[in-house]
């Protein structure tokens, strides 16, 4: 059987917080909560499919129309007489 290194960092992942919270669910989502209130969310919240599209183009569109320019800071070599 193949390994997937995506689910052996995930089990390894759950092993680890559930080793942390002493094996009990009520803790690890006491913990959960505690962690979430220090550390709140900032981005946008997307409760769907449509609503991942609509962001997905809004993102499109103000990927687009950031110009894009390249600017060379640099002075150009001196060029010495042969």
């Amino acid at each position: 059987m193949k390994t997937n290194p995506i689910l052996e960092e995930v089990r390894r992942t759950k092993d680890e917080l559930a080793r942390e919270a002493g094996h009990d669910v009520h803790r690890f989502f006491e913990e959960l909560r505690r962690w979430s209130a220090a550390n709140p969310h900032r981005g946008p919240i997307i409760r769907g499919t449509e609503e991942l599209r609509q962001f997905a183009a809004e993102e499109e569109q103000r990927r687009r129309a950031t110009p894009k320019a390249v600017a060379l800071h640099d002075k150009p070599p001196d060029e010495k007489p042969n």
